[in-house]
């Protein structure tokens, strides 16, 4: 994930793009929501996510002519690599299921400072000067967007927590291990192509949560059409914005993610709102937009 030294201001049609990516990644979660409110489990949920994007990424891979060739020390830190996606995707869909949408995602969005961390501890990279700064920032912003003392919420420190936290737990699990990823890929795995890497991370993360699914007792499927409808729609959109991401993007001149995309707070709280009638604060909506203009902010200071 090594970034180029130079920037490009984006075209509108690229900037158009980016967003409309954040807007299906947001959407990808509250129709998660669905499901999850009509009997489907998280790991169901992921196997049929990771599946269906790993299948539509071959077929990019067969039609755009991409060999399938991996170094031997691919073969070793793939596998590695997908086990934490899997823990990734499997904790963040948790707190989908346990907490507001748009609160499960900024929790997430923490995870610029997990990369830091895992950074320093593991190949002692001294975290940047800019993200030192912006460390009380977003903690204060998500302290306010979490309602952290629970005045927003009137049921007090210890009743707030109680309802929230094992959520918290999972978000915040979440964006440590998507930084791990982040930087294992970055000095492991950067020189493999991103439409390869991804669909054999993901199919093998499909995999992981198949064997998981099973182990639990077999899949659960939906009990509704509602659930039937958030299934199918978690997977269409991850798929596609997936798809967009790997075969629009690079052709737009964007490389890599951009902080563009971490919108995907805002667009799933408008739309948790809508169509799920989740509700957050005035304070919390203050809190939550403070977390995400600090993530673009770092993600900015790289961007291209």
């Amino acid at each position: 994930m090594a970034q180029p030294p130079t920037r490009k201001a984006l075209s509108g049609q690229a900037f158009g793009t980016l967003l409309l990516i954040a807007f299906m990644m947001g959407a990808n979660h509250v129709a998660a929501r669905f499901a999850f409110n009509d009997g489907v489990d998280v790991a169901t949920a992921v196997t049929f996510r990771s599946g269906v994007t790993a299948i539509v990424i071959a077929v990019l891979l067969k039609f755009q002519g991409v060999p399938l060739q991996f170094q031997p020390r691919h073969r070793k830190i793939l596998p590695a690599i997908a086990a934490l996606i899997a823990v990734q995707s499997l904790c963040l869909y948790a707190a989908v299921a346990r907490l507001p949408v748009a609160l499960a995602l900024l929790a997430f969005n923490t995870y610029p400072l997990w990369t830091a961390l895992w950074s320093a501890l593991l190949y002692q990279q001294k975290a940047e000067p800019m993200v030192l700064k912006a460390m009380p920032i977003l903690l204060l912003g998500l302290a306010l967007a979490l309602d952290v003392f629970g005045a927003a919420s009137g049921l007090g420190a210890a009743a707030h927590w109680d309802s929230i936290g094992i959520g918290v737990g999972f978000a915040l699990t979440a964006g440590a291990t998507f930084g791990l990823v982040l930087i294992v890929t970055q000095h492991q795995a950067a020189d493999l192509d991103g439409r390869l890497r991804t669909g054999a991370t993901m199919g093998m993360v499909a995999l992981i949560a198949g064997a998981g699914a099973i182990l639990q007792g077999g899949f659960h499927l939906p009990q509704g059409p509602s659930g039937w409808g958030g299934l199918a729609g978690l997977t269409l959109l991850y798929g596609t914005a997936f798809t967009v991401m790997f075969t629009l993007l690079p052709r737009l001149g964007v490389v890599g993610n951009s902080a563009i995309m971490n919108v995907e707070p805002v667009f799933a709280l408008v739309m948790a709102w809508l169509l799920l009638g989740q509700k957050i604060e005035p304070v919390q909506v203050a809190g939550a937009l403070i977390v995400v203009l600090t993530v673009i902010t770092l993600g900015l200071r790289r961007s291209t």
